[in-house]
């Protein structure tokens, strides 16, 4: 768990002196359903969860952004005057590009040190790097005296994700992290941008998170490439329907009339996102409803989805899924997140947790060889600021 004083200890390391220094939180997220539809102006249902990077920060009086990681016990620091050449594959480049995207959208900020701490696990698809991004970002923002659009401020942590790590992800991560509410869920309309909030009853049910334990790197793997393959379909089926600008304008008879137009390659990708942006539809409308029997049969199909026509699940989520469904007590399991590794989500009936979680990892030590992390987690607020005054730290 992230910890104020472990951070404000290594502040204090770093930067000595403690005046001004204020600490921020982001959350990560874990996606209900609704899975490479982001960025094909779609629909997607996450919720924002109590593992957080938390941010020590204290202005400068320069243009100098300084940052110490606790997890990484590594220091990096860029001249927000001074754009350099990007370096791929260095962590400072998530923070960098929010900051330099937030100075091109108008804002003025000045320089800061930082230290920060998280415990979103990094490669598990429960966006480590969104969390970072808007909790720096926010931080960044506030101590500069800016005001600060939650909406502007994802849109910027994204395009700098895109510019500086070469990962084209969607907007539901910093969405998420920045804009998640207590013991609700976000149906964001990744077009427009819009979210309606649904409460989730968690008196009798609990998200659970298993942790494969593969982790992917965005930036590397087959997600752009998944990317490049909806903007080809978009723009075949475009040509027969002038009207649809993205996978999110196509109708399942639209796309069953230009099955032949396509490889049948592209028409699995196309035909994953058209049906999951019905099912995160039907899943929120089932949530509202506090229909469990109904999200899981969507939630299922998801990672069906996913698994066949998408291609981005792994042996390892499939073992999850699989050995989830024969244990009682579990409404809706998929894997979540960008793929090729990561977690399976879960809604499981509490007074058969201990159930779950003993079989689900007898299950899996014994099929792979390998421990499985299980969380059960809280559904949280989105980003803010924890403390905005000085906090003592030990041995000062």
């Amino acid at each position: 768990m992230v910890n104020n004083e472990r951070v404000l200890n290594a502040f204090h390391a770093h930067y000595s002196h403690m005046d001004g220094v204020r600490l921020f939180r982001a959350p990560g997220r874990v996606n209900l359903i609704g899975e490479h539809t982001d960025y094909n102006d779609g629909f997607v249902l996450p919720v924002a969860i109590d593992l957080d990077t938390l941010v020590a920060i204290r202005p400068r009086n320069d243009s100098i952004i300084s940052v110490y990681s606790v997890n990484r016990s590594e220091r990096g620091e860029f001249d927000l005057e001074q754009p350099k050449e990007i370096e791929r594959g260095n962590w400072v480049n998530y923070i960098e590009g929010t900051a330099r995207r937030i100075l091109k959208k108008g804002h003025s900020l000045v320089g800061a040190d930082i230290a920060l701490e998280s415990d979103v696990p990094t490669g598990a698809g429960l966006s480590s790097s969104a969390s970072l991004e808007i909790a720096v970002g926010i931080a960044l923002l506030t101590i500069s005296g800016e005001q600060v659009d939650r909406k502007e401020l994802a849109r910027a942590a994204q395009e700098g994700e895109h510019e500086y790590t070469g990962a084209l992800i969607g907007i539901m991560d910093q969405l998420s992290s920045a804009l998640g509410d207590e013991n609700s869920a976000l149906l964001i309309d990744c077009r427009s941008l819009d979210i309606n909030y649904i409460w989730i009853d968690v008196t009798k049910h609990a998200l659970m998170i298993c942790n494969t334990g593969v982790k992917h790197d965005l930036a590397t793997s087959a997600y752009n490439d998944r990317r490049r393959e909806c903007a080809e379909a978009t723009s075949i089926i475009g040509h027969y329907y002038p009207n649809v600008i993205s996978l999110r304008d196509v109708t399942e008879t639209q796309l069953m009339h230009v099955r032949d137009k396509m490889s049948p390659m592209l028409f699995r990708r196309a035909r994953h996102v058209v049906t999951e942006n019905h099912r995160t539809l039907a899943a929120a409308e089932a949530l509202r409803n506090r229909n469990f029997d109904r999200l899981s049969e969507l939630m299922y199909a998801s990672h069906e989805s996913l698994k066949l026509d998408y291609e981005v699940s792994a042996p390892e989520l499939d073992l999850l899924v699989d050995t989830a469904l024969t244990i009682p007590g579990v409404y809706g399991t998929r894997m979540t997140g960008g793929g090729f590794g990561g977690c399976t989500v879960s809604f499981v009936v509490r007074d058969r947790l201990l159930d779950f979680t003993e079989r689900m990892k007898s299950i899996y030590k014994r099929e792979t060889g390998r421990n499985l992390e299980i969380y059960q987690p809280e559904i949280v607020r989105g980003a803010e600021e924890v403390a905005e005054r000085f906090m003592p730290v030990a041995n000062e």
